[in-house]
């Protein structure tokens, strides 16, 4: 079981503040933990040869570990992400930390220091090759375990704030595993199986939490062995289990506003390295113009859009280019949408399950409002997935690839 600590003893305090001076006095970096370890370590046998020469209070191994948390661990903040019920936590300032369990939040009785909160944050993206400072006061971070970070430090906000939330809603890796899980039907995983190696460019959609990294990763676990996969991220979150992969993100600027590298640039550059499949974590801006280029390039590709629908994802894909600049028409997107875009599979939670809600298919037409139109092809949620009788596009593909579309949606 897991130590829950919420305060220091008066041996805890000693300690740490003598850990803390040898830090500064040796030079130590925060993110250096065996370094640190052996600080502790040192400093831990020192105090217990003074506790008994008497004048000290008792330090036990709780108050040890709890030190080792905040000194080379991260703090207090360690039993929460270490907790499987905890979905995401984040601190709103030192003294309000909350916790999300079972798609509900609590406040914790959790009270940190300015300092305290300062010194994870700095541990955290040392950890994951981060930083943050005055002129960039944002930044996303992947941690050891996969979960996702994102802080913002003042000036724009009142203290420092931080969100980390962990993967911890579907534990699946496979379209196989989603079945196991409920989350989706046997007959939708089979489609989506053929649909993956049949090349079809497909869009996951959802809303915030709703799963859809996790789905990306399991489509992505359907694609042939001997295709070349380049992946595009913020932070790196897709790990597609295939034998030549490269994974590239995003980079910050420097101190000096120079050698920031964004999506935007990441999607253009994976052109130039001969892909069989591109992979784009998440589209949400200008870099979505890009995106559907790189569909209509002939290399397959997989994607991720926040929607509240599969058809509101279809529009998000026709105005997000809009951004990319005021000579980019409407009317162009849309038709670009079509031509690329086979399928949307919308993911959704409800109840704190996390479920695929419906396949929809792109059809070869765009409305009078200039939106493309669509299918439905599986309907149903989860379990319940059942197909409606609509066929999608690329019957041609499936059959190059000597898949029977027939079977794979009876």
């Amino acid at each position: 079981m897991t130590a829950t600590f919420s305060h220091s003893t008066p041996a805890v305090e000693i300690v740490e503040r003598e850990v803390r001076e040898l830090v500064h006095r040796r030079d130590v970096g925060l993110d250096d933990a065996t370094e640190l370890h052996q600080l502790l370590d040192e400093v831990v046998a020192d105090y217990r040869e003074r506790f008994l020469n008497g004048g000290f209070p008792p330090l036990t191994d709780d108050d040890v570990e709890l030190v080792r948390h905040r000194m080379a661990g991260f703090g207090v903040l360690t039993p929460l992400l270490e907790d499987p019920g905890v979905e995401e936590l984040w601190v709103n300032e030192p003294g309000r930390v909350f916790v999300a369990r079972g798609g509900d939040h609590e406040l914790t009785n959790i009270v940190m220091t300015s300092r305290e909160v300062e010194e994870v944050v700095e541990r955290m993206l040392a950890h994951a090759g981060r930083r943050l400072d005055r002129s960039q006061p944002f930044v996303d971070a992947r941690l050891p375990d996969g979960s996702r970070l994102h802080v913002v430090i003042p000036p724009i906000t009142e203290h420092w704030t931080l969100n980390i939330r962990k993967f911890v809603g579907v534990r699946a890796h496979t379209l196989d595993e989603l079945v196991s899980l409920g989350s989706c039907s046997p007959s939708a995983a089979r489609f989506l199986d053929a649909a993956v190696r049949a090349g079809l460019n497909i869009v996951v959609a959802g809303a915030v939490g709703a799963g859809k990294t996790t789905l990306l990763n399991c489509l992505a676990s359907a694609i042939p062995a001997r295709e070349r996969v380049v992946t595009c991220e913020e932070v790196f979150e897709l790990q597609p289990a295939l034998p030549d992969v490269v994974a590239m993100q995003c980079r910050q600027r420097n101190l000096e506003g120079e050698g920031g590298v964004t999506l935007h640039d990441l999607v253009r550059e994976s052109l130039r390295m001969r892909p069989d499949r591109i992979l784009v974590g998440e589209v949400r801006g200008p870099e979505t113009l890009d995106m559907l280029l790189a569909m209509n390039s002939g290399a397959g590709a997989m994607t991720s859009v926040h929607a509240n629908s599969a058809r509101e994802a279809l529009r998000k894909l026709t105005t997000l280019p809009l951004l990319a600049g005021e000579n980019i028409d409407r009317s162009f997107v849309a038709r670009t949408v079509v031509a690329c875009v086979d399928l949307v599979v919308f993911c959704s939670r409800a109840g704190g399950v996390r479920q695929i809600a419906e396949i929809v298919a792109v059809a070869d037409q765009v409305s009078d409002g200039e939106e493309p139109s669509a299918g439905v092809v599986f309907t149903g949620g989860g379990r319940n997935l059942r197909w409606t009788g609509e066929r999608p596009r690329r019957a041609d593909r499936f059959a190059e690839r000597g898949i029977d579309l027939a079977e794979a949606l009876r």
